[in-house]
């Protein structure tokens, strides 16, 4: 299931049924696993482990050197997990000795033109759209959507079930569950459509929008709201991770929008 125009690395791995189309390279210290597709002009470099059944469309290159000035060709690598999709002309560069690998689970979706940094710790069933471009050392949480053309600081992490709007500058972290919209980025809600799709229940979005009204709408500073909310709201799985989230936030959260804040108004 190889073209004779693709090269592929006699010490390269494949497992059964990988299917790879022409004008395709697959470096040496590579392995893909059973089912996936490699589609045409796609460059595969040392380093890179890719999971079963994924899908990666052409000029996509996987597993570059990191762009970090710091990097001195320390072997690291990029893994991806199972059935997860990336789109045409992606870059995922592989680690540094900071953390050793790049990661992209499972179940995801990279749309095409996006790029992943050196270091960064990608989750499953993650959703990225186009151009989305994400900085070293930068985390995103389990079912995470990022609208297109979005720019990720370096170090920044985006929580688990939220969802960051098109064309955002997120150069604050984003707490999970929510909807960060607007210019300055800031809290826009919880993220109730997306997680009623994917079996929240009513009971247990309406304790989110709880804690968060908590965090963003009485007044407290993060200490107080953190104290209160451990205080005062029901334990929950969700109570104790937006909890240790916040808790934990190396750059800090984004703040609550208010006008006269270089609003574009959109």
């Amino acid at each position: 299931m190889t073209h004779p125009y693709t090269y592929i690395d006699p010490n390269a791995k494949l497992a059964p049924n990988v299917k790879i189309d022409p004008f395709t390279v697959i470096h040496s210290d590579v392995q893909i696993g059973e089912g996936t597709w490699i589609g045409s002009n796609v460059t595969i470099m040392d380093g890179t482990r890719i999971g079963k059944n994924c899908r990666i469309f052409p000029g996509a290159v996987l597993g570059g050197v990191p762009q970090d000035l710091k990097f001195a060709g320390e072997k690291s690598l990029v893994i991806i997990g199972d059935n997860t999709t990336i789109r045409e002309f992606v870059t995922i560069n592989r680690g540094t000795i900071d953390r050793g690998k790049t990661t992209v689970g499972s179940n995801c979706l990279i749309m095409a033109y996006s790029h992943i940094a050196h270091d960064c710790n990608i989750g499953n069933n993650v959703i990225m759209s186009n151009s989305v471009q994400v900085a070293g050392h930068v985390t995103v949480g389990d079912f995470a959507v990022i609208g297109g053309v979005s720019a990720v600081h370096q170090f920044v992490q985006v929580g688990q079930h939220s969802f960051v709007a098109g064309g955002s500058l997120v150069s604050k972290d984003v707490p999970p569950y929510i909807k960060a919209v607007r210019n300055p980025l800031s809290y826009g809600g919880v993220n109730s459509v997306g997680l009623k799709r994917r079996g929240f229940s009513l009971q247990q979005i309406n304790h989110i929008l709880d804690i968060y009204r908590v965090i963003y709408n009485k007044g407290f500073n993060t200490t107080q709201a953190l104290e209160f909310i451990e205080e005062e709201l029901t334990a929950s799985d969700e109570r104790d991770e937006i909890v240790t989230f916040i808790r934990e936030s190396g750059r800090g959260i984004i703040k609550r929008f208010t006008k006269g804040s270089n609003d574009d108004e959109s």
